[in-house]
């Protein structure tokens, strides 16, 4: 019986370590130049445009839908949908909360990741980054607190806008990527990349 349990145990590890160990170079190349371009522009609009301004157009949540939506394009979390949905409610929602309880921050910060995750739950537009959207309007330094709701459009909107841009072009410039994965949009690349 415990032998049998051991076999099965090594069974299901080889399985899993297998699996998860396959690499695919042709997709972490389109991960890599996707991830790279998509913060490379915001970063290069930052440096260029607002060099006197501390770096409040590139957010950290930018990197993490890069991994989403550059690098694990299937999953629902990574739908434009969510990545724009779910960024610009976490915004909305991070700011008003800073409004309302702006020096308490044991308070606010726990408040506007709760408060953006039922959001985005309820609107169907779960984008786990969006927490942190939430969170850098509470914490983040005095230049984006300032921001006020302007923080919603810029930098959470257009560096969104950015992002997804990106994605649609390098994702979809190979037979085995296709971004968005919804059936309509599906169908209509298929039809433009078709034509080319």
């Amino acid at each position: 019986m415990v032998k049998q349990r051991i076999q099965r145990s090594i069974r299901i590890t080889k399985y899993i370590l297998y699996k998860e160990t396959l690499l695919d170079f042709k997709e972490s190349f389109w991960s890599f130049i996707g991830a790279f371009f998509g913060i490379g522009i915001i970063a290069f609009i930052q440096s260029f445009y607002l060099p006197d301004i501390e770096n409040i157009f590139l957010i950290g949540s930018f990197g993490a839908s890069c991994v989403l939506i550059y690098g694990a394009i299937q999953s629902p979390l990574a739908q434009p949908r969510n990545l724009i949905g779910g960024h610009v409610l976490s915004a909305i929602i991070g700011v008003t909360i800073y409004n309302l309880v702006p020096s308490v921050v044991w308070i606010s910060a726990p408040l506007a990741v709760s408060f953006s995750i039922i959001a985005m739950q309820y609107t169907k537009t779960l984008h786990p980054p969006g927490g942190a959207t939430a969170l850098i309007a509470v914490i983040g330094t005095e230049k984006i607190k300032s921001l006020g709701y302007m923080y919603v459009l810029s930098p959470v909107l257009t560096g969104t806008l950015i992002l997804f841009v990106v994605a649609l072009l390098f994702n979809n410039m190979t037979k085995s990527r296709c971004y968005p994965t919804n059936r309509k949009y599906t169908r209509l690349f298929k039809r433009k990349t078709e034509n080319y």
